[in-house]
């Protein structure tokens, strides 16, 4: 399996395997093991943490709901965890372009260019049926190679800590 339709299949239905925004923390760690990397907020709160299994980056609310995916495909190679490729977990990184539209297209997910985020050095897609955005760095004189995708968050608020929990883990 192509990194490209991994990415097609994770924008058409919003989702990596477990791995979706509104997934309950707990369900993602049964399924992936525990994170690979974990940054805490600033300050004395610990929460949102940003938890990362190989390049697929996700933030965790004090709730333990997942808010925010985002997968980094910019680098040497992607390295995702096997049980959400059914193979090694190991990619060429930086599908072009052309690569990410055509296998976007072959998963019949629509697609639509994002001019709000769009400059001289980068591109964006969203893919419809997720609203996940596809942003693409172009290098000059070359064509534009796939940087990250992010799945959005949903605009959760996570309720309010009692008294005496606001930075508890």
């Amino acid at each position: 399996m192509e990194i490209s339709d991994v990415l097609a299949r994770m924008v058409k239905t919003g989702r990596l395997g477990p791995v979706f925004v509104g997934a309950d923390w707990h369900d993602v760690t049964e399924a992936l093991g525990e994170p690979w990397l974990m940054l805490t907020g600033r300050r004395r709160w610990r929460w949102p943490r940003l938890y990362g299994h190989g390049d697929l980056e996700m933030s965790v609310c004090r709730c333990r709901k997942v808010s925010l995916v985002s997968l980094q495909t910019g680098r040497e190679v992607v390295q995702l965890s096997p049980a959400l490729t059914g193979g090694t977990g190991t990619f060429p990184a930086g599908p072009g372009y052309a690569d990410v539209v055509a296998a976007l297209d072959r998963a019949d997910c629509p697609w639509e260019p994002y001019a709000s985020l769009a400059f001289a050095d980068q591109c964006t897609l969203v893919a419809t049926p997720s609203g996940a955005h596809l942003t693409f760095e172009i290098p000059e004189g070359e064509e534009p190679v796939l940087n990250c995708v992010d799945l959005l968050g949903d605009g959760h608020v996570c309720p309010q800590p009692d008294a005496g929990q606001s930075g508890a883990a």
